[in-house]
Parts: structure tokens; sequence; C-alpha cells
């Protein structure tokens, strides 16, 4: 069964990645891609470039964390009455578990939680090989919209 509160297509979140004024967004910057939607799940795509590199030529900590709210707050979205309602981030963690220094990287959410305030997303961020590289879990606050 699917927790999409609407059918979600790979071309409304290519809608949102330009911005709500079409004038871009940080995804676009760094190259993050919603590439997938499943049933209960979400993936987005970045490359480990120099770009998201750390002066050590390794993704930095901070480019991880990105992509991985980056899937978790449009799936948040997207499990929602989007009409009536929106997600935000209200907190996230991440633990690094390996080095990527190039290649693409694959960022899945799966909830954990959905609720009426608030919604949890566990997020796995793997290589090309399939190796973990990080985890995170994003909270996100579900916020009524002004009538």
């Amino acid at each position: 069964m699917s927790i999409w509160f609407q059918p979600v297509t790979l071309e409304q979140c290519e809608q949102l990645d330009k911005g709500m004024h079409g004038q871009g967004t940080l995804m676009q910057t760094l190259g993050i891609r919603i590439t997938e939607i499943g049933d209960d799940y979400m993936t987005a795509t970045m490359d480990a470039t120099p770009a998201v590199h750390n002066p050590l030529g390794i993704v930095h900590g901070g480019a991880n964390v990105v992509l991985a709210e980056t899937v978790a707050s449009y799936a948040a979205n997207f499990a929602v009455d989007f009409t009536r309602y929106f997600c935000v981030g209200q907190e996230i963690n991440a633990n690094h578990i390996k080095a990527s220094r190039k290649g693409k990287l694959f960022a899945t959410a799966r909830p954990i939680h959905l609720g009426k305030r608030t919604s949890v997303w566990e997020v796995k961020i793997t290589n090309a090989a399939g190796e973990l590289t990080c985890i995170s879990r994003m909270t996100a606050a579900v916020v009524k919209r002004a009538e």
C-alpha cells in the first residue's frame, strides 16, 4: 500500500527542484535528483564530485546531510495533503560510515513514523557498490497552511 497522499511523479519532483519561484535551489546546485519513487520509499542521487568534497577530497559530511534532508523532505511533503499542509525539517542527524570520493551516491528515505504533527524518516546513503556510506534520521514538522 502506498504512503503517498496522491500519486507522485518524477516530473513533479523536477518542478520542485526549480524552487517556488523558478530561480533554482540547493538541489540544483549540488546536482541532487529524485530518481525513484516506490510505494513506501523515495530515492535521490548525487554525484560524488569535487563540488561536494571537503578539503581532504572526500564527500563533505554536510553534503551527505543535504542529500538526506532533501529526499526525506520531498517524501514527507508527498505523504501529506500538500494543499492543506507542508513539511519542514525539524531535526536531522547523520552517521558517516564510509568515505566516498567519486561515483554516484543513492539516498533512500523510508518512513519510521507518519503522524499528524510530525513524520520521522530513515535515510540510507549507499555508493554504487551498494555499500552503506551514511545513515541519517530526519524528523519533519507537519505545518498547517494558513487559510
